[in-house]
């Protein structure tokens, strides 16, 4: 009886000596789950940063988390901007749930003005050979001490100690403000804060080459293949995981239809264009009531130039000064003031237009072609309508009052015995000298008193 249960514990014993010796199962490493290939979403802007570029980076930023992306990469290229667009820009970096790679590209290309502060923002900074980062010094926009009258100036301090380095007291305000915000993003992203501070102070620039030795970017890329090569397993301070980017599937973010013209309309060149083919569609309707074509062009382009100039934050005086000359140049057409008004029209829309915009530094100016071509057609317009007008006024009269008698018109309403004739392309009273006549008969004219014809009815033939 005992020979069974001692045959089974050595069975046992055996089983367990030869899964000892064997050790575990041996797992292939063609059996584990494929490591998925990484996404990164780019988003290529070149332009003035103005909130239509505020609006597409943070679109790209929100993408990129939503869209489960590695990362984000911002392709930037610009002149400068607008103050609370970047401002809105960098604040989207900071808080971005994914890392943000900012590059400057291609060749050629700069990251000035407003662009330092968003290249500075990134987790990740990166230049191409042949670009260019600085001149972050800030413009005042509005009025300055030295802008006011003498007696709301301060008194008795010596203007060399209201000023630093020659910059107002406003431009001061705003240079230390800017000055403070970009260390405060340089030391976030440990980077450089007292060349960042020279940047704003004494708008510094450097090339890429310098911008990487002086760590206010972390390297150089060729490309953005070459720049995903490079920062991939870069740790970063916001993230627990390494940046995984090489070999990367690469998804673009274009601009939607709608931002693209609003971007194209927030330029300051188009803007300009946009109000000078306005004047001209107003000055052409006004000359000429009833082609309406005109009137609609010019009414649309001046909605869409007071926008671009409400994004643009433009000078209401520099405004108002263009509409001003637009009306000059209109009085010219129904005044004569043997030139007067037209080259005062003139003048007001050039010095509104040099007004316009004080940041020619930070992208925000009317080019000098932009602004000759925009004065020019106007002029041009003008002094067609001019011509037109003062052949008018020339032209030998064709008909007169006293050479009407026997001309043929129509009657517009019944004559009993008043009422209306349609005559000579004109509308026009009349009076029937022999009993009522029917609308839309025929009628002669007898006589003219004054605005007033007399006819009577067309006999049949």
């Amino acid at each position: 009886m005992r020979r069974p249960r001692a045959r089974c514990w050595a069975g046992l014993a055996a089983l367990a000596a030869a899964l000892a010796f064997a050790g575990p199962a041996p797992v292939h490493a063609s059996k584990a789950p494929p490591r998925a290939r990484p996404r990164v979403l780019v988003a290529s802007f070149s332009g003035i940063i103005t909130p239509v570029a505020a609006e597409y980076m943070r679109s790209a930023v929100d993408k990129a988390a939503s869209g489960g992306f590695d990362a984000v990469v911002i392709e930037i290229d610009t002149p400068g901007g607008l103050d609370l667009p970047m401002r809105e820009i960098v604040k989207d970096i900071l808080g971005s749930e994914r890392p943000v790679i900012v590059f400057v590209s291609p060749a050629g290309a700069r990251a000035a003005s407003a662009g330092v502060f968003i290249t500075m923002a990134a987790h990740v900074a990166a230049m191409a050979p042949g670009t260019n980062i600085g001149a972050a010094h800030p413009v005042a926009l509005g009025k300055t001490d030295d802008d006011a009258p003498g007696f709301l100036k301060p008194k008795g301090k010596d203007k060399g100690q209201e000023k630093e380095k020659g910059e107002s007291v406003m431009e001061a305000k705003l240079s230390h403000d800017a000055g403070a915000y970009l260390q405060a993003i340089a030391t976030r992203r440990g980077r450089n804060a007292a060349l960042a501070l020279e940047m704003v102070k004494k708008s510094t620039s450097v090339i890429s080459a310098q911008a990487v030795r002086q760590n206010i970017v972390d390297l150089e890329a060729a490309s953005i293949e070459d720049l995903l090569e490079r920062v991939d397993g870069r740790k970063l301070a916001d993230f627990p995981a390494a940046l995984r980017t090489a070999g990367a599937e690469v998804e673009r973010l274009p601009m939607t239809a709608r931002q693209r013209l609003l971007a194209a309309v927030c330029d300051p060149n188009v803007a300009m264009l946009l109000m000078s083919l306005g004047g001209a569609g107003i000055l052409i309707e006004l000359y000429n009531p009833g082609l309406i074509l005109p009137g609609v062009v010019g009414a649309v382009s001046l909605v869409l130039a007071f926008y671009s100039f409400q994004t643009l934050s433009a000078s209401y005086a520099g405004v108002l000064l263009i509409m001003l000359g637009l009306l000059f140049l209109l009085l010219e057409l129904k005044i004569t003031s043997y030139g007067l008004l037209a080259l005062s029209g003139a003048a007001s829309v050039l010095f509104g237009a040099m007004m316009l915009f004080k940041d020619p530094t930070g992208g925000v100016a009317v080019s000098s072609a932009a602004l000759a071509g925009s004065l020019g057609t106007i002029l041009a317009i003008f002094l067609v309508l001019l011509y037109i007008s003062k052949k008018a006024l020339c032209r030998k009269v064709e008909i007169g009052l006293e050479d009407v008698k026997g001309e043929v018109g129509v009657a517009r309403s019944a004559l009993r015995p008043q009422g209306a004739v349609f005559w000579h392309g004109e509308i026009w009273k009349a009076v029937s000298v022999e009993g009522d006549i029917p609308e839309g008969a025929e009628v002669v004219v007898e006589a003219a008193e004054g605005l007033t014809l007399k006819v009577r009815r067309k006999s049949a033939a």
